[in-house]
């Protein structure tokens, strides 16, 4: 207890001098930088998790092939959650004496939970959001339907046995993009009329499917309890289960929020660290004053890590305050951008605070502070003696060390944060190569040249240890910067260019084989470029070398889903627009035709399929069986034709084949479809724009967060600036009272300072410019998958705007320093 109290004497005493309070501040900006980044983006992560949710209409949603048992909406209901009805299946519309194939899905009156419907009224009138789906008696059909049929809203039209009013052109049904494969227009009609078709029967082919929405908790637990009693035939579908495309996007948006995230982490460990020093030097003397007094090293190491503790618990629950308090007011001004009001934060963000500052204060402050207890007695007298030197391999290990940590836990993703250690680790080798080469290159030049000149060179060779620790710490702070400013620019622009404006939004199934020269003599004369027509064939997969293949193998639901089904497959000579081998070799000249696949990365690994496995398949009834001779990371979210297995030509091309082609059609076209499938009837019409949309969107709104998160990250940085130029203040203060004493004018001593600080500014951001573009090229390529031009821009901004930044803010330090006389600084001591 004696202790407790003379370690909060001391914390006392150290905060009453402003001897921490640099390093507190240095922490709560670390702190409040991570959390508000936190907070905001785990509240944008669900509010992009409830966007995507929006494509099935719910949080989730049990499918069925036969009416879903009572207690499974019972069970939600005690739950305290929503729940809603659909009932799916294809059919045909009749107007006059004209048809048309759709997609009839009848709702019950609380649908849809998650996600809007819009109408219009007329053709040419802008839609309007309704907040509830057609009453009895009454159909909404999408434009395509309106087209084909020369219909307009107030027509009368058929749908088995019931005459139903064309009131509404449904513009909008923002789950309509997980219904993939549409056979048609989608008509949109009360669950109530469907009694009255007669066109549902025991034995129909019919898509029934309960929705389920909810605060996250019931949810979960609802998740959990369905699990384990669904029967045969039933599926429960959530976000993961979701289509490849808006899984990929998803996914991608929550590593551009850890990415932002991770860069306010690299600011914090610079600015502690170029914190640390200061408040090492200080800790000097009074370890030596207690060393007088009769106190053992013992009782001085642990008084002061019972400071650094309190410290820490103090400056991070200060910092999540702040960080709280920023990521409010920000949630509550763009809360409109991201579709209404934010959903509340997990506690997990306050976890990271805590770790944040605990883990960066004792990563960064621990050993050199360590060495305190060993200050020597004489320091009283003799300014000169202080601790010894820490070792440097301890320093580093423990720096990597708390950096690794923190950067893991902070992304979630090894991969992703890998990437960025080994760039930080790079920059700092970097760095600290170049302060070294420095300070050699600067000994023969501080005899030469001005006054002014020389006692800028001076400023960097009188603490060898000092400037490299600034040229470090400002190196990576800029890295940061410049490391986000590319995330802003050239990553954000890259995953926005995978769903180009022109961007397939139709599929064509269905395309007979003598159909295709007459297809894309359409399309030639139509003007319209289709992403190509590639054979396709369905089968379903059998073996897996000499095991036989069987959904009760697998645990996964996506698993067992994939072997039920029967797979698509194609025959090609070259790889697939969208698609890149990651593993194996692709087949060439040479082995054409020997019989081999090709399977896409996600498919392997979800059914354990490795490179030179044999798979079996059975098509039509035709057993065949090759070898795995590469695997391919396709890129779903283009929008291409592609396939989860391809074989070889030699394999596939002799079996019966239809075709598959994708391509664009601007809007106010949509007539062509219906001339495309009078002039060829058993081609079948896919439309992908409600998915593409939903895409766009949380493309949009990722890329809002990520914007707002810089703003975060900069204040981070500005701190570390001021922590960089204070680091070396101590030396700066006595120079300028020496300097002064013997004649020299405050504009040489501004100047002197300009020239360090600027040479300092100059090379770290040369070298940070170098560092950031590297590791944006392997983030971009190894995480993302993307394409990375690097920008010249990255280079002039981190070289001049590094250079002007921190010499005018050393400039703006030193100033004080040439007001005050140097008989009163000498004074204040």
């Amino acid at each position: 207890m004696n202790t407790l109290l003379l370690a909060l004497r001391f914390l006392r005493h150290d905060w009453r001098s402003g001897e921490l309070r640099l390093l507190v501040l240095a922490l709560i900006i670390a702190v409040s930088a991570v959390t508000a980044v936190g907070f905001f983006t785990n509240r944008v992560e669900q509010a992009m998790v409830l966007q995507a949710n929006q494509v099935m209409a719910a949080d989730l949603v049990l499918f069925s092939h036969r009416p879903i048992a009572e207690s499974f909406e019972q069970r939600a209901t005690e739950l305290g959650l929503r729940t809603a009805h659909t009932l799916s299946f294809p059919s045909v519309i009749l107007h006059r004496d004209e048809t048309q194939l759709v997609e009839v899905k009848a709702v019950s009156r609380d649908y849809p939970l998650r996600g809007e419907l819009r109408v219009r009224p007329q053709a040419a009138a802008e839609e309007q959001r309704v907040t509830r789906p057609p009453a009895a008696g009454n159909l909404w059909g999408e434009a395509r339907l309106m087209a084909a049929l020369e219909l307009q809203p107030g027509d009368r039209v058929s749908l088995g046995e019931l005459n139903l009013n064309l009131e509404q052109i449904l513009s909008r049904d923002s789950a309509l993009g997980n219904n993939f494969f549409r056979l048609g227009p989608e008509v949109l009609i009360a669950l109530e009329d469907i009694p009255k078709t007669g066109l549902v029967t025991p034995a129909s082919r019919v898509h029934y499917r309960l929705l389920v929405a909810g605060e996250r908790n019931p949810v979960e637990s609802y998740q959990r309890w369905a699990r384990t009693r669904l029967p045969r035939g039933v599926r429960l579908e959530h976000l993961s289960s979701a289509r490849p495309e808006l899984r990929n996007t998803l996914d991608r948006g929550s590593r551009f929020l850890s990415l932002a995230a991770l860069v306010a982490v690299l600011v914090a460990g610079a600015t502690v660290a170029l914190s640390t020093r200061r408040f090492v030097e200080r800790q000097s003397d009074t370890s030596a004053i207690m060393r007088c007094l009769g106190a053992s090293q013992s009782l001085i190491l642990w008084v002061l890590l019972l400071r650094l503790l309190l410290l820490g618990l103090l400056a991070s629950l200060l910092g999540i305050a702040v960080g709280w308090l920023a990521q409010y007011l920000l949630a509550g001004l763009l809360s409109d951008w991201f579709g209404g009001t934010l959903p509340s934060p997990t506690p997990w963000p306050i976890l990271v605070g805590l770790g944040t500052g605990l883990i960066t204060l004792v990563g960064f402050t621990l050993p050199p502070a360590l060495r305190l207890g060993a200050v020597p007695p004489l320091r009283v007298l003799r300014r000169d003696l202080g601790a010894p030197p820490v070792s440097t391999w301890l320093l580093a290990v423990c720096a990597i060390g708390a950096m690794a940590l923190l950067m893991r836990w902070q992304a979630g993703d090894a991969t992703l944060a890998g990437w960025v250690l080994l760039g930080t680790l790079g920059t700092v080798s970097l760095l600290l190569l170049a302060g070294w080469l420095l300070i050699r290159l600067l000994r023969p030049l501080r005899h030469r040249g001005g006054t002014r000149w020389r006692q800028g060179l001076a400023g960097l060779l009188r603490d060898p240890a000092m400037t490299t620790l600034q040229l470090t710490g400002f190196g990576l702070g800029i890295l940061a910067m410049l490391l986000l400013g590319i995330i802003r620019t050239d990553l954000l622009d890259a995953w926005h260019r995978t769903i180009p404006e022109q961007a397939p939004n139709h599929f064509l199934i269905n395309i007979q084989p003598e159909n295709v020269a007459g297809m894309q003599e359409f399309f030639r004369r139509e003007q319209i470029q289709p992403a190509g027509i590639y054979p396709m064939l369905r089968a379903r997969l059998t073996r897996i070398n000499d095991k036989p293949v069987a959904p009760e193998q697998y645990q996964d639901d996506r698993a067992q889903r994939l072997v039920e089904r029967e797979f698509n497959l194609s025959w090609a000579v070259e790889p697939q627009t969208g698609s890149r081998i990651v593993s194996g070799r692709w087949w060439g000249d040479e082995n054409r035709e020997a019989p081999l696949f090709s399977v896409e990365t996600g498919i392997a690994e979800t059914l354990g399929i490795k490179l030179g496995d044999r798979l079996g398949f059975d098509l039509a009834g035709v057993p065949i069986e090759a070898r795995v001779a590469n695997l391919r990371q396709v890129r779903w979210d283009s929008f291409q034709p592609n396939f989860f297995v391809i074989g070889t030509p030699a394999l596939l091309r002799d079996h019966p084949t239809n075709y598959i082609t994708s391509f664009y059609l601007p809007p106010g076209r949509e007539a062509l479809l219906a001339q495309l499938v009078r002039q060829y009837p058993s081609v079948t019409i896919i439309d992908v724009s409600a998915i593409m949309r939903q895409i766009r969107e949380i493309m949009q709104r990722g890329s809002l967060a990520v914007e707002y998160v810089f703003l975060f990250t900069l204040a981070a940085g500005l701190l570390m600036l001021y922590a960089g130029i204070q680091a070396s203040r101590e030396h700066r203060r006595q120079e300028s009272v020496v300097l002064r004493t013997l004649g020299m004018q405050r504009r040489g001593l501004i100047e002197a300072a300009g020239i360090e600080f600027v040479t300092l500014g100059l090379l770290a951001g040369t070298l940070a410019s170098l560092c950031a573009t590297a590791t944006g090229w392997f983030i971009a390529t190894e995480v993302f998958g993307f394409n990375f031009q690097p920008s010249l821009w990255t280079a002039i901004v981190g070289i001049l705007g590094s250079g002007s930044a921190i010499g005018i803010a050393g400039v703006l330090a030193t100033w004080p320093l040439t007001v005050r006389p140097p008989l009163r600084m000498l004074q204040d001591g």
